[in-house]
């Protein structure tokens, strides 16, 4: 199935914050384009790819994107994803970030965007509004750029091919040799595009890449013995050493952080 474009939504000056609730189907992208505003990228189910500045990543729902005004981006989704946008006035994202990044999306931010969408459009509690408005761009001036997102080849590039065969199937063992022939490369030339394009190396990429899908079986609803045979992993034993090694912590601990943000509401 080939990537369909679908037209970026238009919408007027934020003052100082709006809220969308978006979906995008799998395999489809909305094409580079830029705002007059600050933007939070954030998929609540699935994942993301955004392109920022020749680079992509993607991004699970642990992160989010900061796109300060003006940036050309494009945002897409192989498997489709739930997303929430936060379009932010320049007098008030000025003080977040410089630059495009990714980060950290703590229990409180997520709830907050959460309740922010609920209360979208209600008249009579302005006051209230104004409240979770403040308490957002708080929690978004604290925040710290990651180095841990999973980046992403170019779009077009002929290892896009091999990177979406592994999301898709992260259990698949071909060699890096079986790949080369794949695609038609050699094995220096390969490795020289990868470590260009993606920032890293491929043994490193694909432990990520099993990080990430780690994330969205978990909360799929998949236990820990199912996610580690998901990801090909020889025993639950090993995922879990593997998660905590990444994450910090255990893939149980991990689930139960979710499920305490899934079931809670902000009462302010």
């Amino acid at each position: 199935m080939k990537w369909q474009a679908i037209e970026a939504p238009p919408g007027p000056m934020p003052q100082p914050m709006t809220v969308r609730a978006q979906s995008i189907p799998a395999r489809h992208y909305y094409p580079e384009h830029q705002h007059r505003w600050n933007q939070m990228v954030y998929a609540i189910h699935g994942v993301l790819d955004v392109a920022v500045e020749g680079r992509t990543f993607i991004i699970s729902p642990e992160q989010a994107v900061w796109l300060p005004t003006g940036c050309r981006h494009r945002v897409g989704s192989l498997f489709g994803a739930e997303f929430r946008s936060l379009w932010i006035a320049d007098e008030v994202g000025c003080r977040i970030l410089e630059n495009p990044a990714v980060f950290g999306v703590k229990s409180l931010l997520k709830a907050l965007i959460v309740e922010a969408v609920e209360i979208s459009g209600e008249t009579g509690r302005d006051a209230y509004i104004s409240l979770v408005t403040e308490l957002i761009l708080e929690q978004l001036r604290r925040v710290k750029p990651l180095s841990s997102s999973l980046p992403w080849p170019r779009a077009g590039s002929s290892l896009t091919t091999l990177c979406e065969a592994l999301y898709a199937d992260p259990t698949e063992q071909s060699t890096v040799k079986t790949w080369c022939r794949k695609i038609g490369m050699s094995e220096r030339t390969f490795t020289r595009r990868f470590d260009a394009e993606v920032g890293m190396s491929f043994r490193t990429w694909r432990r990520r890449l099993r990080l990430f899908r780690s994330i969205e079986f978990l909360e799929s609803g998949l236990d820990i013995t199912q996610t580690a045979m998901e990801l090909g992993y020889g025993s639950t034993s090993a995922f879990v050493y593997a998660f905590r090694s990444e994450m910090g912590c255990s893939p149980k601990v991990h689930v139960r952080r979710m499920r305490s943000v899934a079931s809670s509401n902000v009462h302010l």
